[in-house]
Order: structure tokens, then sequence, then C-alpha cells
């Protein structure tokens, strides 16, 4: 059984296929004892290891002076209840003071999980559990259920919580994280996937845990391009094969926290919830509310398991089950005409992708409304009768007769300040009264809090596409939110105004989803500014980042790659023109995620269009390792000239290495002049299918020789090897 409790010595214990995480009951309190390696696990409770008496630390009683919620390694901490430390849980009670303290009462071991109302969670499969745990706070009249999920085969648990109210009154949670975990010393570097819009999720740093508090966060009602959800605990010589590593994700698309303190008595305590900035929940009596879910992961070898672990958790429980049919190849129009798209302009554009072996045609931005550039028409979702005199239903029957697909770019949750929804509905924006409403790329934030915004776009969807046959929906969202406040809600629950925000943006997704069952949906926000686990389950594939540049986006895969898998990662070859090797090297980029094209095939010469009709046939004879296999990095850009991986799917191996030395990237020290692909079959015989090379497992494992890069002297080159078992 994943989950057990041992009645005689109070002692949880929730395994996966290779990780063991325990925790006891002491003085009704829940006390840490261990996450690491089952195999030869040694786990002490409380009564055999209580620790020592601290200067300082508050206690019950005189007669307890080695029990101090300051000094004990807790599976979750209130405050002002004498632990000193950040805290997880802080509730104003009718009292109108914070301080918070709950006792164990009860617990169940349910089959499969607790969902999570209106916010996406991990699917349970057959072997998931749920650890579901009872405390209450006489003070304040409340009841927390703090909820643990064992997704067995991935070796991935997951953290969530409810409260609620039974106190006769309104209470407000004031500081709420989804998980908290002590750990035992302070030996750790902390890793986060810091950066900027078309530079998002760069890992190349790593911060020293200390006696203090490390924060990383989002404070823009996004996950955002800034600061990725992400974050991973490890060994300070921890790499790629080798040292304790510890991984978290958060599974929710807006402002977060996460928190790493290092604390006085040695151990180091990790948080990752929805902080105390961005929320302030007003909980009703008899109201109960949910956290969103986290999870986390523990690898005894290295960043590489600990990757593979949330990629397979991902695949598994995260991403739609239609998701995993084979991706198209799409060709997306906004590289190539911008906002200056008609339907004769796009029927060619389609007929041309077909040519060259595409799957389907996205049709981005200027379709709608008075959406001629970027400073009107959001809101406006009705088709530009200028544009496509007859509709969209008649123009995309002319698309699909060329023989590809068709998809539509939308942003639902913005609104130009010039636009038919504006000037009706002022009151729909998010906004604080008596104070200006920020701009930012044009636009506003429409209140997904307030229920009539929700029903005004389903019902403009519903008439703009009614008999239009979608197969495939761009949402973008391309602002954050500023002077955070909602008109709809009262003065007590503006609070929780960016929470409620969420919960209306994935009610609107889930919408798309069960009225276009049989359209993907994919993610954007400028690029990857909500690249999180709860978008991933509401939609097929993210698109990466704006920025398509093959240099810049080596770097943005390699560093996505560590927390999420490739088969959400949707990566284009843009604007090749003539540049027959900046083409292939592109390509080479490209394919280590969900392949597609952005630019204007109309003029584009016909050798360029012959070898992207070549790539697009080759990627259709490995995509499914990429999206299916396993991944393993061999090579960092952050740490030498070369990045290097490889994905595995049962007999197929492919290999790539992009030379890199001609980006200012500081700091390297490393030499990569070989690829040992360690998981090949030892006794078995490989061919490369581009080359014809033929090589044993051995040599592999070996190491082969990457040979000389870079033709031009540009100091940019790719190779890919598609090794297939004989």
């Amino acid at each position: 059984m994943p989950i057990t409790f041992q009645k005689e010595n109070s002692l949880f214990r929730l395994t996966t296929k290779n990780t063991l995480y325990a925790f006891d009951i002491v003085k009704g309190k829940l006390i840490h004892r261990y996450y690491g390696k089952k195999a030869g696990a040694q786990v002490k409770t409380f009564a055999e290891e209580p620790g020592q008496v601290w200067s300082f630390a508050p206690y019950a009683t005189e007669g307890e002076v080695y029990f101090s919620l300051d000094t004990q390694p807790l599976e979750y901490s209130y405050f002002g209840s004498g632990d000193f430390r950040t805290t997880a849980l802080r509730i104003r009670n009718g009292a109108g003071n914070s301080v918070t303290g709950f006792d164990y009462v009860s617990h169940k071991i349910r089959k499969g999980r607790v969902e999570i109302p209106a916010i996406p969670c991990g699917r349970a499969d057959d072997r998931t559990q749920t650890l579901d745990i009872t405390l209450r706070d006489a003070a304040s009249g409340c009841e927390l259920h703090l909820y643990y999920t064992v997704f067995y085969d991935c070796d991935v648990i997951s953290r969530y919580a409810s409260v609620t109210n039974r106190s006769g009154g309104d209470v407000v949670i004031e500081k709420w994280m989804s998980l908290a975990l002590d750990l035992p010393g302070h030996n750790y570097d902390l890793i986060s996937l810091a950066g900027a819009h078309a530079y998002e999720r760069i890992y190349n740093e790593r911060t020293p845990v200390f006696r203090g508090n490390l924060s990383m966060h989002s404070r823009r009602g996004a996950t955002s391009h800034q600061m990725n959800s992400f974050m991973a605990v490890c060994d300070r010589k921890a790499d790629e094969n080798h040292g304790d590593v510890y991984g978290f994700n958060f599974v929710y698309s807006g402002s977060f926290l996460n928190e790493v303190e290092g604390d006085p008595t040695g151990k180091t305590r990790v948080q990752m919830g929805l902080g105390d900035e961005n929320f302030n929940y007003r909980l009703k009596d008899g109201e109960t509310v949910f956290c969103p879910e986290a999870v986390m992961t523990y690898s005894p070898k290295g960043l590489g398991i600990m990757s593979r672990n949330f990629h397979r958790f991902a695949n598994d429980h995260i991403v739609p089950a239609k998701a995993k049919e084979r991706r198209p190849v799409v060709l997306n129009s906004w590289e190539a005409f911008y906002f200056n798209i008609n339907e004769d302009v796009m029927v060619d554009f389609a007929s041309a992708a077909a040519d060259c072996g595409m799957d389907m045609v996205i049709m981005d931005d200027g379709w709608f409304g008075a959406r001629v550039h970027d400073r009107a028409g959001l809101g406006d979702w009705y088709v530009n009768k200028n544009r496509f005199k007859e509709g969209l239903a008649p123009y995309v029957d002319r698309v699909k007769k060329t023989g590809v697909k068709f998809g539509i770019w939308v942003e639902p949750e913005m609104v130009n300040p010039d636009s038919d929804l504006f000037r009706a509905h002022p009151e729909w924006c998010i906004r604080c009264p008596e104070r200006p409403m920020s701009y930012s790329r044009s636009q506003y934030v429409l209140d997904m809090a307030n229920p009539a915004v929700i029903e005004y776009l389903k019902e403009m969807f519903t008439e703009t596409f009614r008999d239009v046959p979608i197969d495939y929906f761009k949402w973008d969202m391309n602002r954050h939110i500023s002077e955070p406040g909602s008109l709809y809600l009262d003065a007590e629950d503006q609070g929780s105004m960016e929470y409620r925000y969420m919960q209306g943006v994935y009610s609107l997704f889930r919408w798309f989803m069960e009225t276009y069952p049989d359209a993907m949906i994919e993610n954007c926000s400028g690029g990857g500014g909500r690249y999180d686990l709860a978008m991933m389950a509401i939609s097929s594939q993210i698109w990466t980042s704006d920025n398509t540049n093959a240099r810049d986006r080596t770097l943005i895969q390699y560093s996505s790659m560590l927390a999420y898998p490739a088969s959400v990662m949707s990566c284009h070859v843009s604007n090749p023109h003539g540049d027959m090797h900046e083409l292939d090297l592109k390509y080479k980029v490209a394919v280590n995620g969900v392949l597609g094209y952005e630019f204007n095939v109309l003029d584009t010469p016909d050798e360029v269009k012959d070898e992207i009709r070549r790539q697009v046939k080759e990627y259709r004879t490995f995509d499914l390792v990429i999206t299916d296999g396993e991944y393993y990095r061999l090579s960092s850009p952050y740490e030498s000239d070369i990045s290097a991986y490889y994905f595995q799917l049962g007999d197929q191996i492919l290999l790539s290495a992009i030379l890199t030395n001609g980006h200012a990237v500081t700091g390297r020290k490393k030499e990569c002049k070989k690829l040992a692909v360690r998981t090949a079959d030892p006794a078995a015989t490989y061919r490369d299918t581009r080359s014809g090379m033929v090589v044993t497992g051995d040599e592999l494992r070996r190491g082969i020789e990457i040979g000389a890069f870079s033709p031009d002297g540009s100091g940019w080159d790719a190779k890919l090897w598609y090794f297939v078992k004989e």
C-alpha cells in the first residue's frame, strides 16, 4: 500500500516506487521525520529522537522543554504559535488577531484523490492514494484538511489543503502555502528559473541556502516570464547524475510565493503556495476553500532523475489525454503577415503550407473587430467583414479544401480601450475606484472574477464560431495585472480577486474544451509567461517563447526541460529566408519539442520549400521519441560550448548536439568532446538513419565523438543523430 499508518507509534509512511516520506503525530502536531530513498530507509520517531533544548524556544508547559514548535521539523506551520520561522498558514479570527494553531483530529486513507474545485490538479490513476488529515483550531473555529496524494510510478507526492470556517462569523486567510517541508541541514543550493519576456526560464545560477529567507515570487497575476514556479533544493555538489535533489512545482497560473529558509537549528524550510501579498481570502461561516496543488519529488542521483520524474508526472497526470495524439506540424501567420491578413492571402498561405507537407495553418491576430493594429478591437470577438466578407465558415471551408486543418488566435482575457466592449462595459475591467488604470501593450485586463464577463465571452465565441470547424485555438494573454481590484466583488473580498480571477480563467478554458472537444488548445502568454502545470492541464501545448532565435531558444528550451516535458514545448522555425545553414540550425533546435513553422511561405525560395518538406517528413519518423520518450541531458549550454541531450523510446535514440560558442554566456568551464548514451543496450547494434553510421551499444555508452562543427565559422551549428536498434 502506498500509504500506511502505524498506530503503535503514530507514524505515517507514504511510499512511491523509489521514495519514502514519513511523519508522526506528537502532542497533536504533525512532525516530519524523513524524505528520501525507500531502500534501506531508517525512520526514527519523536519518541526515539526528540531533539535538543534550545534557549528562547517557546513550549507549552515546563515539562515539555524538548518539544517546541520553533525547533521541530513540522509538516505544516502556523503563524504566532511559537514557531518563529516562516509559516504556511495565517488566519485572522473573529477576535481580530492572527494567531493560528491546528491540532490533529483524525485521518482517512482514500483511493484516488480529492478533487480541487475550479482549479486544475493532477489526474489520479489506479495506484493513486490520498492521505486526508483533519485538524482543528479551537480558537478560530476553523477546520483544516491536509491532503497528500501519492503518484506512485512517477515518484511524485502532491500537497494541498482546504479550510472550512465553523466559527459562526467571518475569518480571513492572510497567508496560505500548499506545501511545507523541513529538511535536515543547510548544505543546499537553490535552483530557480528566472528570466524576462523573450528570455524565459534561464538556469544560469545556483544560490547557496543560508541562515535567512530566500523568496521567489510573482506578483503579476500570472506565473510570469520573470519567475517560474518551479524550484529545486539540492546538495551543493549535486549534478546531472549525482547528489540528493528535491524538486518542487505549483499547479497554478497566478501569483505565487516560493520560500527557502535556513533556520538557527540547522534545518531548511521549503514552502510553496499562494503567499500573502497577492492573496487574502475572507471565508464566511460554513464556507470551504481549497488552495492549489503543489508537487514534490526526490532524486538520490542528481537532476536528471528529478526532471524525468516531473516529465512522467506531467505526461501521465497533467496533460489532457487527447493531447497525447500525434501533434500537428503547424504554420503560424504571425511572423509572416502580423496584422495584414485577409481571406485570399490566408487561403494561399494554407495551400502553400499543404504543399510543404504541414498539417495545419494558424490564423493569428487581426481577424476580428477593428483589429488592424494592436491598439483596437480586443474584446470584440466578431469577424472583420472587410477581411472575411462571407464570414468565417466559408473561409475555413476554403482553407480545409487545400488539405490542411485550421487554427485561430484568441485573447479572451483582454480588452482594448478602443473597443465596443470597453465602451459598453468599462466596469468589467480590473480596476480600483478613484485610481487611474495603467496601460500595458495598449490594453486592460478583463475582470474574470465577474461571472457576467465569463458569460459574455461564451456568448460571443458561441456566435462567432457557430458552424466553424476549428481544429486548434491559440489562447494568448499579453498583459499582467496592475491595480488589482474588482468592481464586482465586495470590499471585504478584494484580497481574493486574483485567486477568483484564475478560477474564472480556468472555467472558460474548460468551457472551450467541452464546447470544442475535437480542437486542441495551445496556451500562450506573450510566449512563455504562463508556462506552468495548471495551464498544461487545460491545453495541449505551450508556446515556449516569443523569441524564435535559435541561439536564444537553445538556452530557453534546455532550461525549460529541467522541469517540463518536451511534449508541451511548442517550438517554431521562423524566417528562414534563403540561408540554408541557418534553416538547418533552426530545425535541429526546434525538433527537440513540438515542431512548427512561422514565416511567409509565399515568398520563400524553392530550395527552402524543398528543405522544409524534407524536414517535416524526417520529423514524422521520430516525433514520438521526443513527445513520448525519456530525456537525458549530456552537456549544459551554461557550462560548456555544447548543448547536448538525447531522447530514448524503446529501441530508438534521438541525440542532439548544438554548438553555442557564438553566444556570450559567461562562466563556461567544461569541455564536451564525446556524447555518452548511458542507457543504450550494450549488446545491441544501432544504425544512425541520417548518416548510415553503425555503432554498438557499448560504443554509444562509452561515447561517440562529436567531430568538427561550424563550417561557416559563425560559432553556431548543430548535429543530429537518430539511432535505431538493428
